[in-house]
């Protein structure tokens, strides 16, 4: 069984940063991509950022130059670095991670979410 756990979101302001950040734990073989993902109200959810395997990361047009995705291996853990935050960032924050396991083969799986609300 595979868990992803995320924190750091919270109320910022317009202009703030956060960092997120993402574990994985369980019985883990191997991860591919990891990533993260957004819903805001009303809307339907978006990738946001996504760090595959090896180093290649891939950005939404919206957050390019703001936002920056990292990883940790050895930790199983993927971080987003978030600067000069607007309220159209305003979402609860997913992150995402293809994972393969000692009994099951490569899936998607997905963390509880973390709000991250930009206001002032």
């Amino acid at each position: 069984q595979v868990q992803l756990v995320e924190s750091g979101g919270e109320l910022v302001q317009p202009g703030g940063s956060l960092r997120l950040s993402c574990a994985a734990s369980g019985s883990i073989v191997s991860i591919n991509a990891m990533g993260w993902y957004r819903q805001a109200p009303g809307k339907q959810r978006e990738l946001v950022a996504v760090a595959a395997s090896g180093g290649p990361t891939t950005y939404a047009d919206s957050v390019k130059g703001r936002f920056t995705i990292s990883r940790d291996t050895a930790k199983s853990t993927v971080y987003l670095q978030m600067n000069s935050l607007k309220p159209e960032d305003t979402a609860v924050y997913y992150c995402n991670a293809q994972i393969r396991t000692l009994t099951s083969a490569l899936r998607s799986y997905w963390g509880q979410g973390t709000q991250v609300t930009v206001s002032s």
